[in-house]
């Protein structure tokens, strides 16, 4: 199960530290316009509460974005953009492998929860430290990687090894993609100056691919690429 939090065991957190309050994930919600029973909270944390729901097409993980407060600030936007942001990125990414789909639009009665982001379920377990992995997860992820570069987008967050899933398939899966980095068409977006901070953060994508390959399969590496200095 992925980035999963046990609500029995995880302490009771204030409301302030929670991204929904006192409230939690909905227990019904509709998805793509068919209704879906909630089934689990993986994660409530500051940012996002993440749930898992059972419908008619499969389990399907829902992220429901910061709506709680903060000292009377309003928050509701953050969540509403936080949301978008990553709805946008599964969709631009749906043609590759081993990212999950958007599973689409969440609604509650009918009303669109614009807070939230929905991506089909992907059976496995967040990479552990130093497991041994099989010799082909850290090629297919560094090609992943490699292609989601080529599209000028950075993911900005591989130092979590709680984003990397290992499907029961054996293969690497991202999740997460909130604060992940896309350049628009147009200028100034795309200008030198995002460029080279694209570059900046695709060149920290790459080292904690390889810090992570390090950690799990060191055999598999070069003293080179063991080296890790050489690549900071």
């Amino acid at each position: 199960m992925q980035n999963r939090e046990s609500a029995q065991t995880a302490k009771p957190r204030p409301k302030v530290f929670r991204a929904l309050g006192k409230a939690d994930p909905p227990e019904q919600v509709e998805i793509d316009g068919h209704s879906y029973r909630r089934v689990d909270i993986l994660k409530h944390d500051s940012w996002a509460a993440t749930a898992l729901y059972q419908g008619p097409r499969g389990m399907v993980v829902a992220k429901f974005n910061r709506q709680q407060s903060v000292l009377g600030l309003p928050m509701k936007w953050l969540g509403r953009r936080l949301a978008r942001r990553e709805t946008r990125m599964l969709q631009r990414l749906d043609d590759l492998p081993n990212i999950p789909d958007y599973s689409g639009n969440l609604t509650i009665n009918g009303v669109s929860q614009r807070h939230a982001v929905t991506h089909d379920y992907v059976a496995g377990h967040t990479l552990e430290r130093r497991e041994p992995v099989n010799d082909a997860f850290f090629p297919i992820l560094q090609q992943l990687i490699k292609d989601m570069h080529a599209r000028d987008l950075a993911y900005v967050d591989l130092s979590k090894r709680q984003n990397i899933i290992v499907g029961d398939d054996g293969k690497p899966y991202l999740i997460d993609f909130q604060i992940s980095l896309n350049l628009p068409g147009w200028w100034p977006g795309n200008g030198w100056p995002m460029r080279a901070v694209l570059r900046l953060l695709q060149g920290m994508d790459d080292y904690h691919v390889l810090k992570h390959y390090r950690d799990c399969r060191p055999d598999q590496l070069s003293p080179e690429q063991l080296d890790l200095e050489r690549y900071r």
